[in-house]
């Protein structure tokens, strides 16, 4: 017996099966998910999402599991025994068996094709406990503000409720399949044993007879019983699968065209021409847009929120695919080339930096994976925050915390250009990368932007006039649409939309002037002229 349990293959066969495929499709949804658009990603879920993935691959494990390695040899050994009782015994001994095998079939199917919509049930509100519970730790300190850990507690625990209630449903029903199960079996037991058992007292059958139907039925009721758990086990897999696989069909909204080239990136050229582009029909935000950023020149988009200004820089990068015009880099039209090549061609430093909850070094290094200490700490001193960094307690090994929490605004910017330094682009596009910050900490970013820039292709999208100013052109959008455009100098003598502006953010600017030298507000505290962060969005 211990020698036949060492040549039993089954267990380890089916680990590197159940494994290698899980390896496999958890790969394969995590790269389709970053396949998808940014549309897709702006609407997800994370905590559901992350918890359909998980039950997906745990359904698989199942899956496998009970269909390769279980149901098929349970299957061969009821159809063994169905014709043993037929050839050694009797014909009705094999047409009592195949009836009970049959109700107990339909019995398992009927109600567990019923309980299912529990199985769902409790995905769902698994799925939304889970989103509640990570998007309140998220904003933690939102919750704080606000005082409202007794409403988010309140919130979850609503989810929770849902979750016990359809958990109760599930088990109460799995208690009426059972009970069920076990009826069938008996009425089919109790029959082929009273048949016996006439059969015995007719004398055409033996006492030997009789112990034996009994020992074929024990053989053969325990695998079915078996297999009515593996069915259910099956459906309750396949529930589990369908929002990863639902997640699988989602198609991508830009996707390269078949064989498409790589973007081959001369001087750095940037062209929009008459670009037509809405996130919604209903809505449009670009009405035909034409601009040309020429090699190693810097273009400033300026206007009020909710002009388009952001909306370049998304469909610059392909998140989007526009309805009507071209956008070309070196006179290839971007939809041409594969969106890889593109986007390794922009280096980004964007209005709001999330970085990855891991070191310093790490999230300068994402800028070039690969590249060496000597680089990452040459683009760190570029960017002005080496000296920053060594006078930290861990210095390159210090964490930054969820999304770069533990860094300031200032410190995430810089940690921004350093990587995209090493990144070594040869267009570089600003968005709104200072609005968020105070004057101070302002015009050093501005003057680490302004040396990076040197030599680059550069389109700067701003709010705040002020860090424009030395742009060879300035372009003015005002509901989707290029208003006016030129240096700066030339759009205040034009009296227009540009000059409007520049006013009311110098007035502000004297404003605050004026209750920092009373004492009223703090000297470099962030201004609001007016803030840029919250009408992103709208964009």
């Amino acid at each position: 017996g211990a020698g036949l349990g060492c040549l039993d293959l089954r267990p380890q066969l089916e680990e590197v099966v159940q494994n290698q495929t899980m390896r496999l499709l958890a790969l394969r949804t995590f790269r389709h998910l970053h396949a998808l658009s940014l549309r897709y990603h702006l609407e997800r879920q994370t905590g559901g999402l992350s918890r359909a993935i998980e039950r997906g691959t745990k359904g698989i494990e199942n899956l496998l599991s009970w269909t390769l390695f279980t149901i098929f040899p349970t299957l061969v050994e009821i159809l063994l025994v169905t014709v043993l009782l037929w050839a050694l015994l009797d014909f009705w001994f094999a047409f009592i068996v195949f009836v009970t095998v049959a109700v107990y079939s339909a019995y398992t199917v009927a109600v567990t094709e019923w309980r299912i919509k529990f199985r769902r049930q409790l995905n769902e509100s698994d799925s939304d406990a889970s989103t509640k519970a990570i998007d309140s730790l998220l904003n933690y300190e939102t919750v704080k503000y606000f005082g409202n850990e007794e409403h988010e507690a309140g919130r979850f625990e609503r989810s929770l409720r849902r979750y016990e209630d359809a958990a109760i449903k599930s088990k109460t029903t799995l208690s009426l399949l059972n009970v069920g199960q076990g009826a069938v079996i008996a009425a089919g037991l109790v029959a082929v044993m009273t048949l016996a058992a006439q059969g015995v007292a007719a004398g055409t059958m033996t006492m030997g007879d009789f112990v034996l139907v009994n020992a074929y039925l024990i053989q053969l009721y325990l695998p079915l019983s078996f297999l009515g758990f593996i069915y259910r086990e099956i459906k309750a897999s396949l529930a589990d699968m369908e929002a990863m696989f639902a997640l699988l069909r989602e198609t991508p909204e830009v996707v390269d065209p078949p064989g498409a080239p790589a973007l081959a990136v001369t001087g750095g050229e940037i062209e929009f021409r008459d670009v037509v582009f809405a996130y919604d029909p209903r809505r449009p935000i670009l009405k035909g847009v034409s601009f040309r950023v020429p090699p190693g020149k810097k273009v400033a988009i300026v206007g009020p929120s909710g002009s388009g200004k952001s909306t370049v820089s998304r469909i610059l990068f392909r998140f989007y695919e526009i309805q009507g015009g071209s956008v070309r880099i070196d006179g290839q039209d971007i939809r041409s080339v594969r969106q890889a090549s593109v986007r390794a061609a922009i280096g980004m430093v964007p209005q709001d930096t999330v970085l990855f909850n891991d070191s310093i070094f790490y999230n300068i290094a994402y800028g070039r994976p690969g590249a060496s200490a000597d680089e990452i700490e040459a683009a760190a001193r570029h960017a002005r925050i080496h000296d920053f960094v060594i006078a930290l307690p861990d210095g390159y090994k210090t964490a930054v915390g969820e999304r770069g929490l533990k860094l300031s605004g200032g410190e995430k910017q810089r940690v921004a250009i350093a990587r995209t330094i090493l990144k070594d682009p040869k267009i570089l596009l600003f968005d709104e990368a200072t609005s968020a910050l105070d004057s101070a900490t302002e015009q050093e970013i501005l003057k680490s932007l302004r040396e990076v820039s040197e030599l680059h292709t550069t389109l700067t999208i701003a709010h705040r006039l002020s860090t424009v100013v030395d742009a060879d052109e300035i372009l003015v959008m005002e509901d989707g649409l290029i208003v006016e455009r030129g240096g700066h100098a030339e759009l205040l003598g034009r009296e227009g939309v540009y000059a409007a502006m520049w006013r009311r953010q110098q007035e502000a600017a004297a404003a605050r002037e004026k209750l920092e030298q009373a004492g009223e507000i703090r000297p470099g505290a962030a201004e609001d002229i007016p803030a840029a962060a919250g009408s992103r969005a709208a964009e």
